[in-house]
């Protein structure tokens, strides 16, 4: 089981404070640092000092760690044409040294795009279904040759697909509870499936859906990576538990039920339950980005029993 950390800036967060977060990731063994791609600030938090980019972050960290894999959860396809994001994501990933992963959905968030001028249009699944078909052909296209793409929202003529990323193939990431839509995109596109914030069951049912239409697609089930993204808040004791949660604004109990609360014991446990069913990978949710304390404690008394 992979563990990975995922982190919400929109929430609140400067740069260093994401390189803090990320240097911490790697020097504790984790798998991944990931981010989510919001430009607007979701609850009751003043999300000071503002947001920050999802892929200038990630290209900063590319130079600034070494191991970890780096990525997002989700590119909002709103934000983005698709030829020019297949650019930004092929230059980070040689910036890296071949370590990213692309996770891209359709955009929900009605309020960000409206404050900050970013369209918001009513077609956005079968837009990103384009897009999808897009900065995978601009990757796929060999060396020398062209692309051209005819769509209803997108059309691309002679493009040189250029540049191509270090990775040979990076890694795209679908994810969602969408019972028909989503399963065929992944089935057809994705490397790995994620399910947030979801029950193990709700997890299994949509799984399952996955592999039947990655089977569909001609591949097979098992050629993607199964992963959930959870909120964690994980303590020694019942007080350190009660005083991470208090942080995020959360109740224990709600945690325990909907996310990897608890002791180290019980979140172990809990994590044992989603490997049952198929899941390979955990995107833990911090929301607390300057309790680095937390992390440690996953580290060593989480990660070190899986």
């Amino acid at each position: 089981m992979d563990l990975r950390i995922f982190t919400e800036p929109q929430q609140g967060a400067i740069y260093d404070t994401l390189l803090a977060v990320a240097k911490a990731t790697e020097d504790l063994g984790f798998d991944a640092f990931f981010r989510s791609d919001h430009y607007l600030r979701m609850g009751s938090v003043d999300g000071l000092p503002g947001p920050t980019d999802a892929w200038i972050t990630l290209a900063g960290l590319a130079r600034e760690t070494k191991r970890i894999r780096l990525g997002t959860l989700m590119t909002a396809g709103t934000f983005r044409l698709p030829g020019v994001l297949a650019i930004q994501v092929a230059q980070v990933d040689q910036m890296s040294g071949g370590r990213v992963e692309l996770g891209l959905g359709a955009g929900w968030f009605e309020e960000e795009h409206k404050a900050y001028g970013i369209p918001f249009p009513k077609e956005k699944f079968a837009r990103l279904e384009e897009q999808l078909a897009i900065v995978t052909g601009l990757w796929e296209t060999e060396a020398g040759e062209t692309f051209t793409y005819d769509g209803t929202y997108y059309q691309l003529t002679d493009s040189p697909a250029l540049p191509k990323p270090a990775q040979s193939k990076v890694p795209v990431l679908i994810g969602g509870h969408g019972a028909s839509r989503t399963p065929r995109l992944a089935g057809r596109y994705a490397d790995e499936f994620n399910m947030p914030f979801a029950s193990v069951e709700d997890s299994e049912r949509q799984f399952g859906r996955v592999r039947a239409a990655a089977e569909q697609a001609g591949r097979k089930g098992s050629d993607l990576v199964y992963s959930n993204a959870l909120v964690a808040c994980v303590g020694k004791d019942d007080a350190e538990v009660a005083r991470r949660a208090a942080a995020i604004g959360r109740e224990v109990e709600e945690l325990k039920a909907n996310g990897l609360a608890g002791s180290p014991a019980e979140v172990v446990d809990r994590i044992g339950r989603f490997a049952e069913i198929g899941s390979r990978r955990l995107y833990l949710q911090i929301l607390d980005l300057d309790d680095l304390d937390h992390l440690e404690l996953i580290s060593s008394q989480v990660q070190s029993q899986l």
